[in-house]
């Protein structure tokens, strides 16, 4: 599914780069294909115990008793634990700087305390000899149940009547605040302008209400770790997370325990796509490895995986958008809803922030509700609430470019956000390249390809803001004039290289000459964690300094070899040059002396990284659907994105077919499915429908280079925005297929079959 991209724009102002824009092999990648590589299930260490976990088979139910003796006494278990085994986390240790989670919700996520709220709900862990003694103790264990009445529905749960979740939850966001609880957690509200003036000066009103199911981020390996605790109590972690620093931080708060006390060592991750930005198996490992006296393996199964962590939120918005004759967008009002699973913590206010961020629009009041149903807990997934927002705006913005029989790219272009365009959240853009997306789209021989029968093409747009945060990394210089650079983030996309790459040309040296480490927790400085297209960027500035630091004492170096004032040297393609006598050292040269200047040659950097620049994309899909099935087939599509500066293009290229490809699943299969009891009906890949090869078309790419002047490289984050625009891409082309709008995902084929015979009755 791979095609080679096309590039437009230039190279940030200054920079004549040689290695940033190349195609090296990643560092890890040898490994990885070869086996050698070490995952979460990859750590056996002697004397090892298998933890498992025990799960409620109810999706709501208050717990009245667990009797573990018989567990206990089964041969060949060392240690059984329950919620009772973890610390009561007071109110005013819930939050860390005011920021989520809620560390009391996670405590009860990780072990139910009082109530079960979803089915595979933890309810107690063991640790045992093997597997086999491990899952022969689970049956053994025996709960007492009080069965409550569940709801998995986001409409019922919004119910005066519905079953309550949290006895206690208040809405927050209303002012008086509500006296009675209800499973509506929060209430966000985001106004610009005057709403009412702008739909007052439209010619034309459209209003839809859209629906979007939960699906999960379904990465390839399952949640596993190990733990180890010793005598004084230190203990390490090994586990495939996408923050080790994170991991530590939440068993510190988890646990009461010291962050000094614990290190993580993180290993290879096979997927995370924002589902492993929490824990789930970690503590427990911990708390059975610390009451067992020995080492604790712990890993999920695929059914657990589903049934026990986050997918992203289910969705209900109601949108309405106002324009012009001419097309021009005047206003935009909206009502989002969120299911954030058993415990508050939707993504809908980032919703309610992207779903109209490509547009200049002057009025914009929107509404986002968190909404807690008995699922598991929602969990971050690319660009977290935006592509279900932009899916319900998209297909408004098609319609309206239909209703105005107007091409729907031009459409956009007229009302593109641009430098200068303050968003609805806020913000006001700087050096954004939307713009020049729709422009490379129009252009692209593909949107102006012919189409047959039952065939149609779709276009929709997607935001995501990018991020940066604290970052470090260490740079530091061996004998032979290698480089070895230590970071605090584990690679879930290619970052080893950009990192070496960012590193050897800044110092000038070749690619292969410089080798990255991904730092354990007490090897490294704080890193936030990889998510939010944040590493290219945030890390990689943090690189480029620590880089820039080893020149500036290289060219000390130079100048005490030479007898000369630093400030006589310059550093030019990884040699100290003194321009005046004609004389040059190279790096290994100055780094095979370093006894003699001064010692070990290093440096580091600690940043908070600010300026990360926004992304955009536009994207191309045609489809065809089979009227007699309701089959959709994806014959073709395009990816445009302003990338910043493109440093290893080929992993950008990567990351934007992957987001089109789960896009593409979110949009026509993917859905979670529960029965009357609330349990689920398809925790695994024979029914949980994700696209495979044979799916998906070749998926052309468009790299669209606006550089960010607020990095060394220009690179703004990529990750992200790729997964947004697919929903509506593919709902707006099945629309023009059909001549039948779906408002409801996944478009699966008896959605779209029924869809079409009913437009066909209605036309009788």
């Amino acid at each position: 599914m791979t095609k080679k991209s096309a590039a437009i724009g230039n190279e940030a102002p200054g920079m004549a780069p040689t290695i940033i824009g190349t195609r090296p092999v990643r560092p890890d990648g040898i490994d990885k294909v070869t086996g050698r590589a070490r995952f979460g299930a990859d750590v056996n260490l002697p004397g090892s115990l298998v933890g498992a976990v025990f799960r409620s088979p109810h999706a709501h139910a208050r717990i009245l008793n667990i009797d573990i003796s018989k567990a206990q006494a089964l041969p060949g278990v060392k240690a059984i634990i329950t919620a009772e085994d973890l610390p009561v986390i007071s109110e005013d240790m819930a939050l860390i700087n005011n920021q989520p989670p809620d560390f009391r919700d996670l405590s009860a996520n990780v072990l139910a305390r009082g109530k079960v709220l979803y089915e595979g709900h933890a309810i107690a862990a063991i640790a045992a000899i093997d597997e086999q003694t491990a899952h022969q103790a689970l049956l053994l264990i025996d709960v007492e149940y009080a069965v409550l009445q569940h709801v998995v529905d986001l409409h019922q749960a919004m119910e005066p009547d519905a079953p309550l979740l949290h006895e206690h939850l208040i809405t927050k966001g209303i002012t008086p605040a509500p006296k009675k609880p209800s499973n509506i957690a929060s209430r966000y509200e985001q106004v610009h302008g005057d709403v009412e003036a702008g739909f007052a000066g439209a010619d034309i009103v459209i209003s839809e209400e859209f629906t979007t199911q939960p699906v999960h981020q379904a990465y390839i390996e399952p949640h596993a770790c190990m733990a180890q605790v010793a005598a004084d109590g230190q203990t390490d972690i090994w586990c495939s997370s996408q923050g080790q620093f994170m991991v530590r931080a939440y068993c510190a708060r988890l646990l009461d325990m010291p962050l000094s006390k614990i290190r993580v060592i993180p290993l290879e991750i096979g997927g995370g796509f924002g589902g492993k930005t929490t824990v789930y198996l970690e503590p427990l490992a911990v708390l059975l490895a610390r009451k067992s006296g020995k080492p604790v393996r712990m890993q999920m199964n695929r059914s657990e995986v589903f049934k026990a962590t986050g997918p992203t939120s289910g969705t209900f918005i109601s949108l309405k958008i106002g324009a012009r004759k001419d097309g021009t967008l005047v206003a935009a009002q909206g009502i989002l809803c969120y299911q954030a699973g058993a415990f508050p913590g939707s993504p809908v206010r980032l919703g309610c922030m992207t779903a109209f961020a490509p547009y200049n629009i002057p009025n914009v009041k929107l509404i986002g509700y968190d909404v807690v149903v008995n699922r598991p807990k929602s969990a971050a997934y690319r660009a977290p609430g935006a592509p279900m927002a932009s899916f319900a705006a998209e297909c408004l913005i098609d319609m309206l470019a239909q209703k105005l029989e107007m091409d729907p790219v031009a459409l956009r272009l007229l009302n593109a956000a641009d430098d200068g365009t303050q968003t609805a959240y806020g913000v006001t853009f700087k050096h954004i390249g939307y713009r020049q997306t729709l422009e490379a789209a129009r252009q692209h021989p593909h949107y102006s390809a012919p189409l047959g029968p039952n065939q149609g093409r779709g276009v929709a747009s997607g935001f995501w803001f990018n991020i940066g945060g604290p970052s470090s990394a260490a740079i530091n210089i061996n004998e032979d004039g290698t480089a070895v650079v230590t970071t605090g983030n584990p690679d879930i996309g290619g970052s080893r290289a950009a990192m070496a790459m960012m590193a050897a040309e800044t110092l000038g040296i070749p690619y292969d000459r410089v080798q990255v480490l991904i730092g354990n927790t007490n090897a490294v400085s704080y890193s936030d964690l990889t998510g939010g297209s944040r590493v290219t960027f945030a890390v990689g500035m943090a690189v480029t300094q620590a880089a820039q630091a080893v020149i500036e004492d290289m060219k000390r170096r130079a100048a005490l070899l030479w007898s000369v004032e630093p400030a006589e040297v310059e550093w030019l393609t990884g040699n100290a040059v003194l321009v005046a006598e004609q004389k040059q050292l190279s790096l290994a040269d100055i780094a095979g002396q370093a006894a003699r200047t001064g010692g070990p040659i290093a440096a580091q950097a600690n940043i908070n990284a600010q300026g990360a620049g926004p992304g955009f994309a536009t994207h191309i899909c045609d489809v065809e659907v089979d009227p007699e099935t309701g089959h959709v087939k994806v014959l073709r599509y395009t990816a445009v994105q302003d990338v910043g500066k493109a440093i290893h293009p080929s992993y950008v290229e990567g990351q934007m077919q992957g987001g089109v490809a789960q896009g593409i699943g979110w949009a026509l299969n993917e859905a979670y499915l529960y029965d009357e009891n609330g349990r689920m009906l398809n925790p695994g890949f024979l029914d949980y429908r994700v696209p495979v090869a044979s799916d998906l078309p070749m998926i052309d790419t468009v790299l669209v280079e606006v550089p960010n002047p607020r990095h060394p490289f220009g690179v703004k984050g990529v990750g992200e925005v790729p997964i947004i625009p697919p929903l509506g891409a593919v709902a707006n082309a099945v629309a023009r297929a059909t001549g039948v709008r779906l408002f409801d995902l996944p478009m699966s084929p008896p959605s779209v079959h029924k869809a079409i015979k009913k437009a066909a009755r209605r036309r009788r």
